[in-house]
């Protein structure tokens, strides 16, 4: 038993007191608003000479760059806070619409300071690298200029911004207006409750076959009921998005999110390439486990079902404390950091009514402390969750002594953190495990996160770039888009389900995120990249956390070949370490078809 007892509420008011009625937070607005103006003057006045003296100048312009950013992404991860903790709060969204508008702003602001950049010669740009102050940032500087070369004018570049305001992140709000409107109908103990989203996806891994069957009956009819508005919205950001491509002259839907998570297409396709070619392994699991079940097959809503006929709930305290003891296995920063996450209420856990589904990880770089969202109901996801969320905490923590400029990380990359964290969990659980009833239990759990990335992920990677592709000629129906769904599912599983989730792509939020386009595929390629690191550093026994660090910290500054090259001496555009890595997998697959072979 564990003596601490952690609050499974968080502390907002360290920020702004007062959440969506704060009197500081309307102030910081204000500030900001200010800020991005003085930014703006600035740039404006700027008259890049094309010389190398220049740099004085842009180190000044640097320091407003990072300031201005910081008061904005302080501002854009308190809104998405108080919109995750409570879904009706109408305060909140009304901010989320005054954060959405600053921030269009200063990305027109970025646009003209980085069509600046583009001015100097080669040479001129290369010996202003190499100033102090300016040569620790040369690959992000770098990249923003290139980035620059292939857009369109400062002045088109601003209006699309512009237009974004109201027409591109408008349809990404109005999902999440939607989604409030969701509820799941479930009758338990004689007693029909409405639940939200959130609520109604924790009960999918409920013992009880009928229990998730009834649920994702109700579930596939409420997210049908709007299925219609959420393909309006899907349509119209998709379309928002070609439009802007088109004009750009950027014909492959995925060149912008490869950009954005600093990839090779090659390394992309060798990834998906290998997973393609290893669905035989899981294919087995999954029928594997219908057979304990006493399936003739599962059924999508049996996915996460558990092994067992008892429903073990673990409470948040005690799940926060196994969390501890295995990260303290693996090094002191990681489990300093991650106690202080429970004991200064970095974490959102509870269990109620009117949250947000999913979970995340936000920063608030001014004051220098994550949040994490999730709700916490006992099971071994939960766990896993809360481990993840912790890695992308741990991230954050790892980097607060580099460069403002140098932390902004991809997404792919922030990924291999969450990871990571989530596999020291799991793993140590599995070969510490009690029981083999225990054992498998954990195994399945930790296998079930396989399938998630190798197959689901795979479902919405195929469906997301088919979508696209037929977007590219007109509006596509509601039912057209849950065709294209189930095609994705089917190929993705091996055909190995019953049934399948047609109207997946109107319950899942990643769809309509705009900051990043396909927000998918980076959690795959984070999951596999953090198996190799994961692998390196069983290999290499204690003080490996340092090296943990040293590549974390590298993480927003190179791009993903040269991070594997230069802290894992690979090549990621060929298929060995994905296959090195995928095998990890299957060997757990392998263990759990051998312990289960009697049953």
């Amino acid at each position: 038993m564990t003596t601490k007892t952690y609050s499974e509420v968080w502390d907002l008011d360290v920020f702004f007191k007062g959440g969506s009625e704060s009197e500081e937070f309307t102030a910081h607005l204000n500030e900001t608003e200010e800020q991005i103006e003085q930014f703006k003057q600035s740039v404006q006045g700027w008259e890049p000479s094309n010389e190398a003296s220049e740099s004085s100048q842009l180190i000044e312009l640097l320091k407003k760059f990072e300031e201005t950013s910081k008061k904005i992404r302080q501002a854009g991860a308190f809104v998405s806070c108080l919109e995750a903790q409570n879904t009706e709060d109408k305060a909140a969204n009304k901010h989320r619409a005054t954060v959405t508008l600053l921030s269009a702003a200063f990305q027109s602001v970025l646009t003209g300071f980085d069509e600046k950049l583009t001015s100097f010669d080669q040479n001129v740009w290369e010996d202003i690298l190499q100033t102090e102050g300016l040569s620790e940032l040369s690959f992000v500087l770098t990249e923003r200029r290139e980035k620059a070369a292939e857009k369109l004018s400062e002045k088109e570049e601003s209006l699309i911004n512009a237009l974004g305001v109201d027409g591109y992140h408008g349809w990404s709000q109005m999902y999440d207006v939607i989604v409030r409107t969701v509820k799941v109908p479930f009758t338990e103990n004689g007693e029909e409750k409405l639940l939200s989203v959130g609520q109604a996806s924790n009960k999918f891994s409920s013992p009880d076959r009928e229990v998730r069957k009834t649920v994702f009956k109700s579930w596939e009819e409420a997210w049908g009921e709007k299925a219609d508005y959420l393909s309006k919205t899907l349509n119209h950001l998709a379309g928002f998005r070609l439009t802007v491509y088109d004009k750009r002259g950027w014909e492959d839907p995925l060149k912008e999110p490869l950009a954005i998570n600093r990839m090779e297409k090659a390394t992309l396709d060798s990834m998906w390439n290998v997973i393609s070619s290893y669905k035989a392994p899981f294919v087995k699991f999954l029928e594997r486990k219908a057979q304990l079940l006493g399936l003739e097959k599962l059924s999508w809503y049996d996915l996460d079902a558990p092994l067992g006929e008892t429903e073990t709930k673990v409470s948040y305290q005690e799940g926060a404390q196994f969390i501890l003891d295995h990260f303290s296995k693996f090094g002191e920063e990681m489990t300093s950091y991650s106690r202080t996450a429970f004991e200064d209420s970095y974490i959102e856990a509870e269990d109620r009514a009117g949250k947000r589904p999913g979970g995340f990880c936000t920063f608030f770089p001014e004051t220098g402390q994550s949040r994490i969202f999730m709700t916490y109901s006992g099971t071994p996801s939960n766990i896993s969750t809360l481990a993840h969320e912790l890695g992308h905490g741990f991230h954050s923590y790892a980097m607060r002594d580099v460069h403002t400029l140098n932390r902004s990380y991809a997404m792919n990359v922030a990924e291999t953190a969450s990871t990571f964290a989530e596999m020291i969990v799991s793993d140590a659980a599995v070969k510490n495990a009690q029981s083999e009833e225990e054992k498998l239990s954990l195994l399945e759990d930790k296998i079930q996160r396989s399938v998630a990335l190798l197959m689901n992920i795979h479902a919405r990677f195929l469906f997301e770039t088919r979508f696209y592709e037929e977007r590219k000629s007109g509006m596509v129906s509601t039912e057209r888009i849950s065709e294209l769904m189930l095609e994705a599912q089917k190929e993705a599983y091996a055909g190995a389900l019953d049934e399948y989730h047609p109207t997946f792509w109107a319950s899942k939020l990643h769809f309509y995120i705009t900051g990043v386009p396909f927000y998918n595929f980076p959690y795959t390629f984070g999951y596999l990249f953090s198996l190799g690191i994961y692998a390196q550093a069983i290999e290499e026994g204690a003080g490996y956390e340092e090296k943990y660090i040293d590549l974390l910290k590298d993480s927003a500054s190179m791009k993903v070949e040269d991070l594997a090259q230069k802290h894992l001496n690979t090549d990621l555009t060929k298929p060995d370490f994905w296959e090195k890595a995928v095998q990890l997998c299957v060997d757990d697959v392998e263990e759990f078809l051998a312990l289960t072979e009697k049953k």
